[in-house]
Protein backbone atom coordinates (compact mmCIF):
# COMPACT_ATOMS: atom_id res chain seq x y z
CA UNK A 1 0.00 0.00 0.00
CA UNK A 2 1.50 3.13 -1.21
CA UNK A 3 1.33 5.52 2.10
CA UNK A 4 -0.12 9.18 1.51
CA UNK A 5 1.73 12.24 3.40
CA UNK A 6 -0.78 12.15 5.96
CA UNK A 7 -1.28 8.45 5.86
CA UNK A 8 2.67 8.10 6.91
CA UNK A 9 2.78 11.43 9.77
CA UNK A 10 -0.26 9.85 11.27
CA UNK A 11 1.54 6.47 11.81
CA UNK A 12 4.79 7.91 12.78
CA UNK A 13 2.92 10.10 15.57
CA UNK A 14 1.46 6.36 16.47
CA UNK A 15 4.72 4.61 16.38
CA UNK A 16 5.85 6.76 18.56
CA UNK A 17 3.13 6.04 21.24
CA UNK A 18 3.65 3.10 22.78
CA UNK A 19 -0.01 3.25 24.27
CA UNK A 20 -1.67 4.64 21.68
CA UNK A 21 -3.26 7.77 21.39
CA UNK A 22 -6.88 9.18 22.17
CA UNK A 23 -8.57 9.77 18.53
CA UNK A 24 -9.95 13.21 19.74
CA UNK A 25 -6.18 13.97 20.27
CA UNK A 26 -5.04 13.15 17.01
CA UNK A 27 -7.69 14.32 15.36
CA UNK A 28 -7.94 17.89 16.93
CA UNK A 29 -4.27 18.40 17.84
CA UNK A 30 -2.66 17.16 14.79
CA UNK A 31 -5.42 17.78 12.42
CA UNK A 32 -5.61 14.34 10.85
CA UNK A 33 -8.73 13.28 9.19
CA UNK A 34 -11.32 10.71 11.18
CA UNK A 35 -11.94 8.97 8.01
CA UNK A 36 -8.70 8.73 7.16
CA UNK A 37 -7.35 7.03 9.96
CA UNK A 38 -10.62 4.74 9.76
CA UNK A 39 -9.01 3.74 6.31
CA UNK A 40 -5.68 3.24 8.24
CA UNK A 41 -7.82 0.94 10.44
CA UNK A 42 -9.29 -0.94 7.53
CA UNK A 43 -5.92 -1.29 6.33
CA UNK A 44 -4.78 -3.43 9.31
CA UNK A 45 -2.33 -0.51 10.35
CA UNK A 46 -3.26 0.71 12.90
CA UNK A 47 -6.21 -0.16 15.43
CA UNK A 48 -8.54 1.16 17.75
CA UNK A 49 -10.08 0.45 21.02
CA UNK A 50 -12.54 2.14 23.32
CA UNK A 51 -11.37 2.82 26.73
CA UNK A 52 -12.97 4.29 30.09
CA UNK A 53 -11.24 7.19 31.76
CA UNK A 54 -11.37 9.43 34.15
CA UNK A 55 -12.02 13.25 33.53
CA UNK A 56 -13.21 15.95 36.16
CA UNK A 57 -14.82 12.77 38.50
CA UNK A 58 -16.96 11.02 35.53
CA UNK A 59 -16.01 7.88 33.72
CA UNK A 60 -15.55 8.95 29.98
CA UNK A 61 -15.40 6.88 26.70
CA UNK A 62 -12.68 7.56 24.42
CA UNK A 63 -11.25 5.74 21.37
CA UNK A 64 -7.68 5.41 21.63
CA UNK A 65 -5.96 4.40 18.15
CA UNK A 66 -2.70 2.85 17.94
CA UNK A 67 0.00 1.37 14.92
CA UNK A 68 -0.32 -2.35 14.10
CA UNK A 69 2.61 -4.31 13.18
CA UNK A 70 1.85 -4.26 9.43
CA UNK A 71 1.48 -0.15 10.14
CA UNK A 72 5.50 -0.64 11.29
CA UNK A 73 6.40 -2.43 8.25
CA UNK A 74 4.29 0.33 5.83
CA UNK A 75 6.78 2.85 7.51
CA UNK A 76 9.79 1.14 6.82
CA UNK A 77 8.86 0.67 2.68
Amino acid sequence: MKLTTDQRSALQILAGCPQGVTEDVIVLAHGFDRDMLAGLVRAGLATAWYEMVRAGGKKVEVVRVGITDAGRQALKG
